[in-house]
């Protein structure tokens, strides 16, 4: 069971990783900032952490006979989708030693660039341009901060696609196994 914890949730983790290098390296390096590229991420989040499903099937299948209550088969999700979560983490730790956490203030720019079109000005500017540099300087110094707040980026996902799994897998005649 542990083989295939790590395996599925080391492609998981490489698959977002590999993704975020592809769009990064699309961007000549620099940090994509839109709408699309949020909703992008999240939808390979949910491509990659498929592998939860079929971590938790091939132990079903393979190991269990093709039986998993769904306790067992929702903490098995939970365990891909955290080794996932950590290969995440430790891919945006290289990203942001490479480039010196350009991330955090092109993201600060993007937040207030987007409110001052909506019309935010004069003190309520000011008060959220002090809280967002606040939020870039605990983001760029504070190494466990910000590798919480990347590990919560993504585990939610996984923790919906345990669930999803769980209730799905403990049904034996969903996908059974082939002869």
């Amino acid at each position: 069971m542990t083989n295939i914890i790590f395996l599925y949730g080391t492609f998981a983790g490489l698959i977002v990783i590999g993704v975020m290098i592809a769009f990064i390296a699309a961007a000549s390096g620099q940090p994509e900032m839109s709408d699309n590229s949020l909703i992008t991420g999240y939808l390979t989040m949910i491509v990659a952490l498929s592998m939860v499903f079929f971590g938790v099937k091939r132990y079903r299948d393979r190991d269990l006979g093709g039986v998993i209550k769904f306790v067992p088969a929702f903490l098995m999700g939970l365990a891909i989708a955290a080794v996932a979560g950590v290969i995440y983490v430790a891919g945006w730790e290289v990203y942001m030693a490479a480039t010196d956490g350009a991330y955090m203030e092109a993201y600060m720019d993007h937040y207030i660039a987007g409110e001052k079109a909506k019309g935010l000005s004069g003190a309520a500017l000011d008060k959220l341009v002090t809280e967002m540099n606040a939020m870039m300087t605990a983001y760029n110094t504070n190494m466990p901060y910000r590798m919480g707040i990347t590990f919560m980026e993504i585990f939610p996902v996984g923790l919906i696609m345990a669930l999803l799994s769980a209730v799905l897998l403990q049904y034996p005649k969903v996908l059974p196994a082939r002869a």
